[in-house]
Formats: C-alpha cells, sequence, structure tokens
C-alpha cells in the first residue's frame, strides 16, 4: 500500500533519525522469502556504511559507501520499525539490521510481500521505472505525450509503475476525481484543457500526502506507519478512496465504487462521467499514435 507520500516519509525519518552514516554489523533473515537476493545476504550486508538513504517510486534505497545498494520495497503490508537493540523481537519482523550504534532497523510485514534487494548496481532496476511525478521534468508535456502515446484507460495506465512512478490505488483516484475524469476512460480522448487539470491534480494530492505524512487506512498492523511508528494524517483528507456511498464533496452525489482492471475504484458518477463521444484534443508537438 505504501505509495510516493508514504515511502517519502519513511525516508525523510530515517534520514532525521540519523541512520545516514551509520554501520550494518550484523542481519538476521526470520522469513528467507523477504530476501529478494539471498545468496550470503547476512553475510554481504555486514559492515555496509549507509552513505544515503533516498526514493525511487516506491522503492527506498539505502547506498552504501562500498558502492552496493539495498533496495526496499514495501508492498502492501510492510513497515520498518526503528528500535533499540534490546527491543523484543515482535510478531511480523522478517529482517533485523543490527546498527554500530545499538539500533535496528526491522522489516515489519504481516502479509509476507515486502522485498529487500542487495545489488551491485540499482539501476538495473530503477531504470525500469517510469518519471518521477514531483520532478520538474514531469511536465504538462510531458503528460500530454504520456497520454496520447496509449490507447489505455487512465486509471490502469496511471498505475503503471513504468509510466509514472510512484502513484497507486489511493492517489489515482483521489487525482481523478479532482481533475472530473472518469477512471475507464481513454487516455488518447483528453482534451487539453483536461491533461492540464489531471498534470495538476496528480501534483496537488500527492502534495497532500506528504504533507500530511502519507495516508493511513486505520490503526491495524497491516496499514501504513512511518519508522517511529506514527500513522500519517491524510486519510482525513480524502474526497472518494473508500469513501462508497458518502456524499461527493463537490456535488453531494454518493460515491461508487466499481472495478477497473481488477483494482477496486472509487468515483462520484456526477463529477466523473464517461463522456458519449470521443472529446477532440490537440496532440502535443512531437508526439506520435502507436
Amino acid at each position: 500500500m505504501p505509495e510516493l507520500p508514504e515511502v517519502q516519509t519513511i525516508v525523510d525519518d530515517l534520514i532525521s533519525a540519523g541512520v545516514q552514516g551509520t554501520v550494518i554489523t550484523s542481519a538476521k533473515v526470520y522469513w528467507p522469502r523477504s530476501i529478494a537476493t539471498p545468496q550470503d545476504f547476512t553475510r554481504r550486508i555486514r559492515g555496509q556504511r549507509i552513505n544515503r538513504i533516498w526514493r525511487r517510486g516506491k522503492y527506498i534505497i539505502f547506498e552504501f559507501a562500498s558502492g552496493m545498494h539495498m533496495l526496499v520495497h514495501l508492498r502492501m503490508s510492510g513497515r520498518l520499525h526503528l528500535c533499540s537493540t534490546g527491543a523484543p523481537h515482535a510478531p511480523h519482523e522478517h529482517v533485523v539490521l543490527k546498527f554500530a550504534d545499538r539500533r535496528d532497523l526491522r522489516l515489519h510485514d504481516t502479509r509476507k510481500f515486502g522485498r529487500i534487494s542487495l545489488v551491485a548496481d540499482a539501476g538495473e532496476i530503477l531504470q525500469t521505472l517510469g518519471v518521477e511525478p514531483l520532478d520538474p521534468s514531469f511536465t504538462q508535456r510531458g503528460l500530454a505525450t504520456i497520454l496520447y502515446q496509449h490507447h489505455r484507460m487512465l486509471k490502469p495506465l496511471l498505475l503503471d509503475q513504468g509510466v509514472i512512478a510512484g502513484i497507486g490505488n489511493i492517489y489515482v483516484d483521489e487525482a481523478l476525481w479532482e481533475a472530473g475524469l472518469h477512471p475507464c476512460r481513454r487516455s488518447d480522448t483528453l482534451r487539453e484543457t483536461e491533461v492540464l487539470a489531471l498534470h495538476a491534480a496528480i501534483r496537488r494530492v500527492l502534495k497532500r500526502g506528504l504533507a500530511n505524512r502519507g495516508t493511513s487506512l486505520g490503526k491495524g498492523k497491516t496499514n501504513y506507519a512511518s519508522v517511529g511508528r506514527r500513522h500519517g494524517r491524510n486519510a482525513e483528507e480524502l474526497r472518494v478512496f473508500r469513501k462508497t456511498g458518502e456524499l461527493c464533496p463537490r456535488c453531494g452525489t454518493p460515491v461508487e465504487r466499481i472495478v477497473v482492471a481488477q483494482r477496486g475504484t472509487h468515483h462520484c458518477p456526477r463529477c466523473q462521467q464517461f463522456p458519449k463521444q470521443k472529446s477532440p484534443r490537440a496532440m502535443p508537438k512531437g508526439s506520435k499514435r502507436r
């Protein structure tokens, strides 16, 4: 579940906690499948100094002084717990990294989908990701090119990490509502004004999520929490996601839940009507149909 705002909040909290510069003295793996690169993981991670922590898409990247990288993908229910080495081992803590300063970083994952990769070159994985939606390179024209070069429904296209990195189910639903676009609308039918609205909506909902330290959909162990087990506040700001039957804050129509590309999808049937015919639009300069 953690998406760009949640993952970035975790990175920021790790940096604030002084994890950069620490040395990993040992590691313990309780659930071997949590390690995507299991060969000698505990041996290779020992003695690695963390030079830098950053985010790309939904990945947390630990850059080591040796030049190696550790990539953490939390998937559905993963968390990172930062605690003292003497803290009792809790259920669902599948990987424990011990630091020289007597702290542990523990992967807690109720559903066991989270993965850690220790690689010589992070680029082999990260190069498959699309543009960062809060990066200056994510321009209105760039989004138009993405939309017009594909013949896909908006919801699955925006969820595609190879196209735009970091957005998931929560923020796609929220952005489409903000832009007034039906999730099943075909991407290459948007008018220029609709592209501009979608571009602004994507950035707006992500920035709001960041300001609120992410979205926690409850207090359970499968819900998002940052490294200090602190929950995000953004659930209070959601307009349609998991608001089935509640009134749309814009028009008062009950929010509906449908399934789009096998994903539960929330939208307002009045604000986000599916157009009866293909909308005219202008192709961006230099883009081509496929």
